[in-house]
C-alpha cells in the first residue's frame, strides 16, 4: 500500500525536477573526423573513443545538429536526417541524453546569416510552415523509430534574427511565431515529454533576450526552455567581466517567462587551458543557481573539434589528440 501511495505521489509531482543536470557537448563534427582519420588518445597516451573520453570527464548529454539537404564538405557538411539518427543512435547506447538541434538549412544558420534550404526558396509562406512541420516531425520519428527520444528538441539555432530570412526575419514576428510554432507541434506530435528549446546568443545580454522573448510572448510562441550560447570570446571580455550579466539574465529569464534556462552552447579559447576550466566551472555554477531547479545544464560546442582538423580555436582539443585538461570542469563541478 505504502509503495502505491509513493509511486502516486511521485507521477503528480514528477521526476523532472531529479534528472541529473546536463552537462555534454555538441559533438557534430565527430563523424567527419573520424572518416577523414583523426584519432583521439586519453591523457595517458591510449587511443580511445570520442565519446568515452567526454563521458569519462563528467559529461551525460550529447547535442546534434540537423541540416536539410547538406552538402559532403568536410567542415560545413554532413549532419543529415540518417547521420543525425546514426549518431544519436551511439551516444544513446553510451548512456547520453540527446539534444537535436534543427538549423532549418542547409549548412550553418546563427545570427549572421539563416538561409533558407535550397528545395524551400521559391516556397510561400504557407508552403514554408509546412516544410518546417514536416522536416521536424520526419526527422523526430526517424529517430524514434531508431530506438531515440530525444530529451531536448531545438527549433532554430541562434536566432536572436529570426530564421528562414526573409520570411522568419524578426522584422515580421508574426510570421516567425508562426514558424516557431510549428516546430514546437511537430516535436510534441512525435513524442509530449521532449522539451522543445527557443536559443539565442549572447546569454549575458539581458536586453536582447527580453526583447526577443517579449515579442515571443506577444505571438503566444510555444516553448519550453530558454537556450543561451555564452561566448565571451566572441564579444572580447573575459568571462569575469560577463559572469555577472549571465547569472542576472538566466533568473531573470526563468523568473520572466516561467521557463526552464540552459546554456546549449559555451567554449573558451583552446590555448588558455586555466582560462577556459574557470569560464566552464564560473558558466555550470550559474545555471546551478537559478532558482527552483530551474537551470537544466551546460553544453560545450564541439570541445573535440580539435584546431589542427577544424581551424576553430575554442575547441577544447590538445595538438596531440587528447582532451584539454579545461574540461575537466565537468568532472568537478
Amino acid at each position: 500500500m505504502k509503495k502505491t501511495i509513493l509511486l502516486v505521489f511521485f507521477s503528480i509531482i514528477g521526476f523532472s525536477q531529479n534528472k541529473p543536470f546536463a552537462k555534454g557537448a555538441d559533438v557534430g563534427w565527430l563523424p567527419q573526423m573520424e572518416a577523414t582519420g583523426y584519432k583521439f588518445y586519453d591523457s595517458d597516451g591510449r587511443e580511445k573513443d570520442c565519446l568515452q573520453l567526454l563521458k569519462d570527464r563528467g559529461m551525460n548529454s550529447i547535442r546534434l545538429r540537423v541540416w536539410v539537404n547538406p552538402n559532403d564538405d568536410k567542415a560545413s557538411g554532413h549532419c543529415s536526417k540518417d547521420e543525425t539518427v546514426a549518431m544519436a543512435v551511439r551516444a544513446q547506447k553510451m548512456g547520453f541524453r540527446i539534444m537535436i538541434d534543427f538549423h532549418y538549412s542547409d549548412s550553418w544558420a546563427d545570427p549572421a546569416k539563416q538561409f533558407k534550404p535550397k528545395a524551400w526558396e521559391k516556397h510561400s509562406f504557407p508552403e514554408l510552415l509546412n516544410d518546417v512541420y514536416n522536416h521536424t516531425f520526419d526527422v523526430l520519428s526517424a529517430l524514434k523509430k531508431a530506438g531515440v527520444t530525444p530529451e531536448w528538441v531545438q527549433i532554430g539555432n541562434e536566432i536572436p534574427g529570426g530564421m528562414l530570412w526573409p520570411d522568419g526575419s524578426t522584422n515580421n514576428w508574426k510570421q516567425l511565431g508562426q514558424l516557431l510554432n510549428k516546430g514546437y507541434e511537430a516535436t510534441k506530435a512525435v513524442d509530449q515529454s521532449i522539451k522543445v528549446i527557443v536559443h539565442v546568443d549572447e546569454g549575458n545580454n539581458n536586453a536582447k533576450f527580453r526583447t526577443f522573448f517579449d515579442n515571443a510572448t506577444a505571438q503566444k510562441v510555444k516553448y519550453d526552455v530558454i537556450g543561451m550560447s555564452y561566448y565571451p570570446y566572441w564579444i572580447k571580455k573575459d568571462y569575469s567581466e560577463t559572469i555577472a550579466d549571465l547569472q542576472f539574465n538566466l533568473n531573470d529569464m526563468a523568473k520572466r517567462y516561467d521557463k526552464e534556462v540552459m546554456v546549449v552552447e559555451v567554449g573558451g579559447e583552446d590555448d588558455k587551458v586555466q582560462n577556459t576550466y574557470e569560464l566552464l566551472a564560473a558558466t555550470i555554477k550559474a545555471v546551478k543557481n537559478v532558482p527552483n531547479h530551474k537551470g537544466l545544464g551546460v553544453l560545450y560546442w564541439e570541445p573535440q573539434g580539435a584546431k589542427s582538423w577544424s581551424h576553430y580555436s575554442l575547441s577544447a582539443w590538445q595538438a596531440d589528440g587528447k582532451p584539454s585538461p579545461a574540461l575537466d570542469a565537468f568532472k568537478e563541478n
